[in-house]
């Protein structure tokens, strides 16, 4: 378990753990309601089989302005645990798995109107490229 550094006083939950389980996002069409997307991976027998295998993979599925919500439920639960959500342009929590996983080009990428974009985040870890993590310190380049 890496040391999450967090200074967007975004909330952390940890419900994931990496535990095996199940994926879904809760999105906004271009029609303007919400929908619910399953990782229909499991259901379809693709060969791959899911193709969510970690929340970071729904995080980086959708395009700017559709994600809402992702929840997760553990193998052999049958409870949904949200473990993202976003409110406007505030996200209100993460789990840490999230966290973790997350790189600065995940945020750049769709994210800069929200308050997952933050410079000071990125110093306070050490962030120097978009393949470097947003919130578990990188390690320094040393220069020749």
């Amino acid at each position: 378990m890496a040391n999450v550094i967090n200074t967007t006083n975004i909330h952390m939950t940890d419900f994931i753990q990496d535990r095996p389980g199940q994926f879904r996002a809760i999105v906004k069409v271009k029609a303007g309601f919400f929908t619910i997307v399953d990782d229909l991976g499991i259901k379809c027998n693709w060969k791959t089989g899911a193709q969510w295998k970690r929340g970071i993979n729904v995080f980086r599925n959708f395009q700017k302005g559709a994600l809402h919500t992702i929840e997760f439920k553990a193998e052999g639960s049958d409870n949904w645990l949200t473990v993202f959500a976003r409110s406007g342009k505030t996200i209100k929590l993460m789990d840490r798995q999230l966290f973790e996983d997350m790189e600065v080009g995940d945020i750049n990428q769709i994210w800069t109107n929200t308050n997952l974009y933050d410079q000071n985040q990125y110093r306070a870890v050490n962030s120097k490229t978009w393949a470097d993590k947003a919130f578990v310190m990188n390690a320094q380049s040393v220069a020749a």
